[in-house]
């Protein structure tokens, strides 16, 4: 199965290169004369055709290649050194799985397969524009060549085992990758991330070609959402991933490989808002040309990090010559956006500007420019100690506080931003909408400070309370702001079709789904920002726990019922049995059980972490293995409010997201036949279907 792997890996980088090169020919040939193909000995449209179809090939061949690898990890093909290092016997079959993914060459292999699958959807819907797609398909070959010479070259997933005799047995799945989350949440990253390909490959084929019109933009604008979508799935899987597994209390650390793959979702988060002005007002072409761009850079320069070992992580893989492979096609990349941008940027000018600060333009620009701050900020801090290293010779780190200065503040003018947007008219707004759409969200946002206030919250004392009343204050006034549209556009149909008010919040939508598909995933962005907020109010405590002993933390007594220790064939555990009282009363039905793994083949530890979440806030434990002094279990618990919310708002984000790429439904119309008699449609059954909406 191996030979056939790497055979499968050879021949689709053979269809691959071959896409490339006839497609380029006769995407050349066109351009230079045309659609009169009797000059050519090969007909440019039947080359295009064949490089199309050798597309498609690669998408088998490359399915071919991971069929292989799955069937190799699942039969323990201890003769490959890939599944050596990466699983084990005992491994239970969903981390079987996993493995294709926990190492280098397993997950380029993935990058590869996902890129083969958006290839072949591309490939068969290319009659949607054939011209266009032809281009897209071909830059597209471009990145799968790359992709797949590192497969066969540098980073071959089917290469033998060293020493060339297969042991009995693997050295297992990493202990941190043996957690449910981990079977979906690296997919939905590379879904995310390869996805990112796709948007790139049009934009760049349509200003290659000088394609007329914004088409390309409504083309791309689904596979661009979706894209999206995956990438923020994936990225907070990761950060539930990090509160559940690594038993520290939280879920985003500043990590280099986090910060890598935040950059390219606030660059096409930047981009999916200002394409919008390119549409409806012909605006920010070459703006939104690069932020496409770069997003596909930020991709490849977030998997350089984890590759070439530049940055500590606990998500980078371990350093290797591969990441010089990146460096060169990044560079290449570079050099080839420049070369077609520079020759085709009389092409992108406005064709509008703006006319108001006071208007739905500017707030999208100073959203993008909000955004792209953020990224700088990120990407600096990121870079900075390889920077540092290159100028002075020494590693200088970046720690959390200085994301957490420059960082949050931005993140709170985005959020003002995302109420602010909604309620500006296009070009420009007058003073009389402007009060009337800001009223109630300005009440909304004073209401709520004082409400914090009043309860205790101290933003003079501390500057994360400050933070936290400022994001609960705004995410108050953009709740209601978002509500005031639904509302409001809910009132317009109810009058035209008597539906209530749910029914004509839900007509309304499915009228304009773009629109309020958005204002959706506006709204679960703020309930994300109202758990985050939490995060300045979190609680520790910690004791080493013998049997009988209590612990205090907010309104909980924990009470330990006992330690165990057990054995099974993949690892070693030890865990301690708490009861939870609140006012003197058990609350929950089964004890919660903080568990410290140790695994059999490799000795790694592993923390399993046991959290009873509420919406107001988790009770968090973390079994931090014995105490040095006393030998009792050192129990950790964690009382950390409003995270629930976060994952809350991940799924409104999501829901929004399905709802804007779904086709808006159109009002029907009810024909009416004239009555021969003037006065004869009164009480006619037709006259009550006219302007439904149904």
């Amino acid at each position: 199965m191996a030979a056939f792997g790497s055979f499968a890996l050879l021949i689709a980088l053979v269809l691959a290169a071959y896409n490339l090169f006839a497609g380029g020919v006769a995407l050349r040939l066109l351009a230079v004369g045309g659609t009169n193909s009797t000059a050519y000995r090969v007909a440019p449209e039947r080359l295009a055709e064949t490089a199309r179809r050798a597309g498609i090939g690669t998408f088998v061949a490359v399915i071919a290649a991971a069929f292989a690898m799955v069937w190799s990890v699942f039969h323990n093909d201890f003769s490959l050194e890939y599944i050596v290092e990466h699983s084990n016997i005992a491994l239970p079959i969903p981390y079987k799985f996993a493995a294709l993914w926990s190492g280098q060459e397993g997950s380029l292999l993935l990058w590869s397969l996902l890129l083969a699958v958006y290839g072949f959807v591309l490939r068969v819907t290319h009659k949607t524009d054939v011209k266009l797609y032809a281009y897209a398909g071909t830059i597209l070959a471009a990145v799968q060549v790359f992709f797949l010479l590192l497969l066969n070259f540098a980073a071959p997933p089917f290469a033998g085992v060293r020493g060339g005799v297969a042991p009995p047995d693997g050295n297992g799945l990493n202990p941190l990758l043996q957690y449910p989350e981990m079977v979906i949440h690296p997919p939905m990253l590379y879904l995310g991330y390869v996805g990112f390909t796709m948007p790139f490959c049009f934009a760049l084929g349509a200003l290659m070609m000088r394609y007329p019109g914004e088409k390309w933009i409504h083309i791309t604008r689904r596979w661009t959402m979706m894209t999206w979508m995956f990438l923020t799935v994936g990225i907070f899987l990761g950060m539930h991933w990090a509160y559940a597994v690594l038993g520290w209390g939280g879920y985003w650390g500043w990590d280099p490989v986090e910060n890598a793959l935040l950059m390219p979702w606030l660059t096409g988060t930047a981009f999916l808002h200002s394409v919008m002005m390119q549409e409806k007002r012909g605006m920010m072409k070459q703006w939104n040309v690069w932020l496409i761009f770069s997003t596909f850079l930020l991709t490849l320069l977030g998997t350089t990090l984890t590759r070439a070992g530049l940055v500590s992580s606990v998500h980078a893989f371990a350093q290797s010559s591969i990441g010089t492979w990146f460096f060169w096609f990044m560079g290449l990349s570079l050099g080839v956006c420049l070369f077609t941008y520079i020759l085709h940027r009389d092409h992108l000018k406005s064709e509008h500007s703006v006319e108001s600060l006071v208007s739905r333009e500017s707030s999208f620009m100073f959203n993008n420019l909000v955004l792209l701050a953020a990224c700088f900020t990120i990407l600096w801090g990121t870079l900075f100690p390889i920077l540092s290293e290159y100028v002075e010779g020494t590693k200088k780190t970046v720690s959390g506080p200085y994301y957490t200065h420059v960082a949050v503040p931005i993140g709170i003018f985005l959020l003002f931003l995302t109420g602010v947007g909604p309620l500006l008219a296009w070009r420009a707004s007058s003073f009389r909408s402007l009060r009337r759409n800001f009223i109630l969200p300005g009440i909304a946002f004073v209401a709520t400070a004082v409400v914090c206030l009043a309860v205790g919250m101290k933003p003079w004392k501390e500057e994360a309370v400050l933070y936290s009343l400022m994001t609960f204050s705004l995410a108050a006034a953009v709740i209601t702001a978002i509500s005031s549209e639904f509302l409001r556009g809910a009132g317009v149909v109810h009058r035209q079709t008597g539906k209530n008010v749910l029914s004509s919040m839900i007509l309304l939508t499915r009228r304009s789904t773009r629109r309020y598909g958005g204002y959706l995933v506006h709204l679960g962005l703020v309930i994300i920002f109202i758990g985050f907020a939490g995060y300045a109010f979190n609680r520790t405590a910690e004791k080493p726990m013998a049997f009988g002993d209590t612990m205090e933390i907010g309104p909980y007594t924990l009470k330990n019922l006992g330690n165990t220790q057990e054995s099974n064939a993949n690892y070693d555990s030890e865990f301690s049995q708490l009861d939870v009282y609140q006012g003197g009363k058990k609350i929950l039905a089964q004890p919660m059980s903080p568990e410290k793994r140790v695994y059999a083949v490799n000795g790694q530890p592993q923390t399993m972490v046991a959290n009873h979440s509420t919406l107001r806030w988790d009770l968090y434990l973390v079994y931090e293995g014995r105490d040095q002094a006393t030998g009792l279990p050192m129990i950790k618990a964690f009382l950390n409010p409003l995270v629930s919310w976060i994952w809350i708002g991940l799924a409104v984000v999501v829901f929004g997201t399905v709802v804007a790429m779904l086709p808006s439904a159109s009002p029907s119309r009810a024909t009416v036949t004239a009555p021969a008699k003037p006065g004869a449609l009164a009480g006619h059954p037709a006259a009550s279907l006219a302007g439904s909406g149904d």
